[in-house]
């Protein structure tokens, strides 16, 4: 159903937090947090009952309704009265909402990727790195043109699948990529990347061009274009994506027209930000053979 988060969408359990084993090591308290958060994970996968969320915790029963009694009485957690299963309650929401309130790149961002969806015809994304996923900040498209299944709010994808996260992971530090690719990478579908020499050739290229295209490697009937938004400093803190059908990409004036005007608006974006560019950073005017 679109706008729900699938399980294959989320990251390993604790990825959202420091990396560190959760456990190991810390106090009775943290362990605690650790554990809540882990529970609140597992239930934005999709609701659970006891049983199964007992198991996909490996906890016992006992420990998990002690964390669940406490986060239901916070509003972290609901209980559906006919299934009995657990999902996330709206305390949840609340805080998530706040995330992108005052968020100073969607701020400035917002009026240049809605006039961008306006003038290509294409779902525009802007995302940010969330670990090793490519998180979305906002999604939008014209009202009178189709709305694409999982490019609404609620589809987080790894970062080795679409132009979007490419873009996000090719601009990352070297030691984070380096660590990335020792990961398995998941295949969404036929033409997923999961060869790590060839996403390590794929995010030389990109840093090249400035700029990503992919097709058919998250859903078979769409392509993307993706590119940097940069910060004061040069670190990259967003990308820039146009997501459509495959058919619209298939012809190679709309494509570069589409490419030109997406630099355009994160080259604006990016400014508005504090950056100027430098040699090493300007992205390159396309070309069609930057397509392939």
């Amino acid at each position: 159903m679109p706008g729900t988060v699938r399980d294959k969408d989320l990251p390993p359990r604790g990825k959202f937090l420091t990396g560190n084993t959760r456990d190991g090591g810390a106090s009775p308290t943290l362990r605690g947090l650790h554990r809540a958060v882990d529970v609140l994970e597992a239930l934005a996968s999709e609701p659970m009952r006891p049983s199964e969320l007992c198991r996909h915790l490996g906890l016992p029963w006992t420990s998990v309704h002690r964390l669940v009694s406490q986060l239901v009485a916070q509003r972290f957690v609901e209980k559906e009265p006919d299934s009995g299963r657990y999902r996330v309650g709206q305390a949840c929401w609340l805080v998530g909402s706040a995330y992108t309130v005052h968020h100073p790149v969607l701020d400035v961002g917002r009026p240049s990727v809605e006039l961008l969806a306006a003038n290509v015809d294409a779902v525009a994304q802007l995302c940010e790195r969330a670990d090793r996923l490519a998180l979305t900040l906002l999604s939008v498209h014209r009202s009178d043109s189709e709305s694409i299944l999982k490019t609404t709010y609620g589809y987080h994808f790894p970062l080795h699948c679409g132009s979007k996260g490419q873009v996000l992971l090719a601009y990352s530090d070297a030691q984070f990529i380096e660590d990335y690719v020792r990961e398995p990478l998941e295949q969404l579908t036929p033409e997923t990347i999961t060869d790590p020499g060839h996403l390590l050739e794929v995010l030389a290229r990109i840093r090249e061009l400035g700029f990503a295209r992919t097709e058919a490697d998250v859903q078979t009937f769409t392509g993307s274009l993706a590119a940097p938004v940069f910060g004061r400093d040069g670190q990259v803190l967003a990308s820039v994506c146009l997501i459509a059908r495959r058919s619209k990409l298939a012809d190679n004036d709309t494509v570069d027209l589409m490419t030109e005007r997406l630099l355009g608006v994160t080259r604006s974006i990016s400014a508005a930000l504090g950056w100027r560019p430098g040699a090493d950073q300007s992205p390159r005017q396309p070309d069609r053979q930057s397509h392939r």
